[in-house]
């Protein structure tokens, strides 16, 4: 069975292999919580209508139709920007772009608050992925100035979980929010939900303005020495992994790329519809109290952080990503499947099927972050893993915009989630069957 070889680090010419891991360790703890904070701030901002959407819909009279093309319509906004925010990023630094990036959705959250017609909705969700693009893809790009291959699927993990974990926060906070300042000041709870979530946006940018830093060889709080260490033992990586391309038109070109879009595409549709509608289903399997709502997905979000972060040790681990993400992302269709089969049968076996569905599907996230290195390097990198997500996330805007149409049309979400599943085992089946012919090519075989 072919997998993908991940080189092994070298220590000659990196010095000791003891001082190289403390470093690493150190690189990890000053970057990655802080990053995971503001990807849960962004996830919480991003998907926080999920939950607003339990009285948001009754208030405003609207349908399940106009909430499906709202919720999706954000990912248009990440397709028209994402590739120039990446490529600004690879131009100007990380901070600078991760800034803006922070406080331009933290603003655009609190203007949620005021939204009164289906227009201002979709403007302001539209806005609101304009905003965020360029965020995820920047971090994975970023991460990869810091760490090896071999390092990054676990870096990835930690980074990823993130979403995982907004899941565990921003559940029980949207509900309880919703149930606890409903009135207060005249304001539904859903308008409380996006003010308080946006306004620790707005102050985290001012954060990132001071703390970020942006290459190896500006960081201050690395000794000169362990600043040698991680540049050579980087340029060992870059030596390992051979002739990688680097003009971004000429990656175009490869059909590589647009096989990973295409694998992506699959298990963003899963993703998304977990993220926009996994409360709506919890709702129509008997459950109605939005803080209750809140608690149960808080508990599947918190396995799925777990599956990422464990999923991304194996990887690195065993030195393995291909089967790493193909088997996650089976796990994750069989899930759907079985929630879609559930859902009007048993609430116990319908929860417990969606909660394995998130865990699968976020689980090959991480790992299939590994792919694009293997063949892209400097700015085809920075506008491959922008244009895989761009266009990928696309699933985003469809998959949410289907199952508002059918849940509008059948009055269930069963039939959606069907669908849903048997896009996402299309991934698992297209890492298997070609993943190993352009892993071969990408190592000169």
């Amino acid at each position: 069975m072919t997998t993908i070889p991940l080189p092994s680090p070298a220590v000659a010419g990196t010095g000791p292999t003891d001082d190289l891991d403390a470093t690493y360790r150190k690189i990890t703890w000053r970057l990655i919580p802080f990053l995971f904070i503001l990807w849960v701030l962004a996830w919480i901002d991003r998907v926080n209508i999920g939950f607003v959407k339990l009285t948001m819909l009754d208030d405003l009279k609207w349908s399940d139709s106009i909430y499906g093309l709202g919720a999706g319509i954000f990912f248009l906004g990440y397709f028209f920007f994402e590739v120039p925010s990446n490529l600004l990023l690879q131009r100007i630094g990380a901070r600078k772009t991760i800034t803006r990036i922070t406080m331009g959705w933290g603003v655009v959250c609190v203007l949620m608050m005021f939204v009164k017609t289906p227009a201002m909705f979709y403007f302001l969700r539209f806005l609101m992925g304009v905003f965020e693009a360029g965020f995820y893809p920047g971090i994975i790009l970023y991460l990869t100035y810091w760490y090896p291959s071999e390092r990054r699927a676990k870096a990835f993990g930690m980074f990823m979980s993130a979403s995982g974990v907004a899941g565990v926060i921003g559940g029980p906070l949207a509900g309880t929010v919703m149930n606890s300042l409903n009135g207060v000041n005249g304001w539904a709870g859903w308008q409380w939900v996006f003010l308080v979530e946006g306004v620790p946006s707005i102050i985290a940018a001012f954060v990132t303005w001071f703390y970020l830093t942006d290459r190896p060889q500006q960081a201050k709080w690395l000794s000169p020495a362990q600043r040698q260490l991680i540049e050579d033992d980087l340029a060992r990586d870059r030596a390992s992994l051979g002739h990688r391309e680097e003009s971004l038109l000429a990656s175009l070109k490869d059909g590589r790329l647009w096989l990973l879009i295409l694998v992506f595409f699959c298990v963003i549709a899963a993703n998304s519809s977990l993220t926009f509608f996994g409360p709506s289903v919890v709702k129509e399997v008997g459950f109605t109290d939005p803080a209750t709502i809140g608690w149960i997905m808080a508990l599947s979000y918190l396995f799925g952080a777990i599956g990422m972060v464990v999923n991304g040790l194996h990887s690195d681990y065993s030195k393995e990503a291909r089967l790493h993400c193909a088997f996650a992302a089976a796990l994750g269709a069989v899930g759907l499947l079985c929630t879609s089969l559930f859902i009007q049968v048993s609430p116990v076996l319908a929860l417990v099927a969606q909660t394995v569905a998130i865990i699968g599907t976020m689980s090959a996230i991480p790992v299939f972050w590994q792919l694009p290195g293997r063949f892209l390097a400097g700015a085809a990198a920075a506008g491959g893993v922008a244009l895989i997500n761009s266009i990928a996330n696309l699933a985003g805007f469809g998959a949410p915009a289907m199952l508002g149409f059918i849940k509008t049309q059948t009055g269930g979400l069963a039939p959606g989630l069907l669908i849903v599943a048997a896009v996402e085992v299309c991934a698992a089946i297209l890492i298997l069957l070609f993943v190993p012919r352009f892993v071969a090519k990408a190592n000169g075989k």
